[in-house]
């Protein structure tokens, strides 16, 4: 069984009278474990596909399956629940809280568990040393540079073990020295940890260090 089924999935998004066809019949199977990047120019749905496979959105028609649960059928509760339980996001502007030190950035999403204070600290800990920010947990986001501030969002994505890890244009704030240590963070968290991910980027130098590329084009896969 593949890990993700997407079988003809439309979004169609109401605008006033207006109706915009987004994605125009998306199929797509990934396996466990593969690491993706998914890309294509402004506007040609990327960035819709990945809210719909990162459970944020819904699609307007069509089958989507993650790891074998029928995500369609599920309440907006329920996919609320599966998103903390089986996915990570990391984001363009590593979207950290500005007041608040890498480790407890780190540490945020696992308020949402019944983990005891003081194993979610060592957890945070363990991987701000992992990404080599061992000496800055104490840090706020102003105090670290973009390239340290990526790894600490990637550190807090990665803290719920999830299964499938989203990385949306991730190195589009970075130079290049410090894009490549991000992406080659990747390529080991994949192969050492066996995390399927989805790269979303417009950009062909950052998508060739994925396994497989899939070219979006006017909202229909262009392989």
């Amino acid at each position: 069984m593949e890990f993700i089924e997407l079988h003809d999935v439309h979004k169609t998004y109401q605008i006033g009278e207006l109706e915009v066809p987004v994605l125009k019949g998306v199929s797509l199977n990934v396996r466990r474990g593969e690491f993706i990047a998914l890309t294509g120019a402004s506007g040609s749905g990327k960035s819709t596909l990945m809210n719909i496979l990162g459970c944020l959105d819904r699609p307007s028609a069509g089958q989507y399956f993650l790891d074998g649960q029928d995500v369609m059928s599920l309440s907006l509760e329920q996919r609320a629940l599966l998103r903390n339980r089986k996915v990570g996001f990391v984001f363009q502007n590593f979207n950290l809280l500005p007041r608040t030190s890498a480790l407890d950035n780190v540490m945020m999403p696992l308020a949402y568990t019944a983990l005891p204070q003081r194993e979610a600290q060592q957890r945070a800990r363990s991987l701000l040393e992992r990404v080599g920010l061992g000496d800055r947990l104490d840090h706020h986001p102003s105090q670290l540079s973009g390239g340290q501030q990526q790894r600490v969002a990637i550190a807090r994505a990665i803290i719920n073990h999830p299964a499938l890890l989203f990385a949306d244009e991730p190195t589009g704030n970075l130079d290049t020295r410090t894009s490549e240590e991000i992406l080659r963070m990747f390529q080991q968290l994949n192969r050492d940890e066996g995390l399927t991910i989805i790269l979303v980027t417009h950009e062909s130098e950052v998508a060739r260090h994925a396994q497989r590329v899939i070219h979006l084009r006017d909202g229909r896969i262009d392989y």
